[in-house]
């Protein structure tokens, strides 16, 4: 289960992206938000897994064509934290990935190219979708 978020703590959100530039470019936009927290980074699947199952974070920005599988990275982290949300970040805006990504249960998917308040805006989307998730569980599925 993904770590509950309160009004005083902020969304963890993990990024993971081969291109090192564009990770640290994620980094700095996430973490100048007071109400998000950079959980980690990777670089390839292995250790995002690694990363999403000890940070646990209710966010993960997640490159569709990431080293080591995007589907397959997005169904382990899934596995591993339940009620995490997973953003597919993307080049490409074909039907093709967009169907592979939702097909293992990503939810949110956005083309690289979007402006910052785009990304954080399904961010935020996504963590509250996080959040509902996690206050469900530890309620016992009640809704709120």
């Amino acid at each position: 289960m993904t770590r509950p978020a309160t009004a005083r703590s902020p969304l963890q959100v993990l990024i993971c992206d081969d291109n090192d530039m564009l990770r640290a470019a994620l980094a700095d936009v996430v973490g100048a938000q007071p109400d998000l927290t950079v959980a980690g980074s990777a670089a390839d699947a292995d250790e995002a897994i690694r990363l999403a199952g000890a940070r646990r974070p209710h966010v993960v920005v997640l490159d569709v064509r990431f080293p080591g599988g995007g589907p397959y990275t997005a169904e382990q982290i899934l596995r591993a934290v339940p009620g995490v949300r997973i953003l597919a970040f993307s080049a490409y805006g074909d039907q093709g990935p967009r169907t592979a990504m939702a097909a293992v249960g990503v939810t949110g998917y956005l083309v690289k190219g979007v402006t910052n308040a785009q990304l954080l805006t399904e961010i935020r989307a996504l963590g509250a979708e996080a959040r509902k998730a996690t206050a469900c569980a530890a309620g016992g599925g009640a809704g709120t």
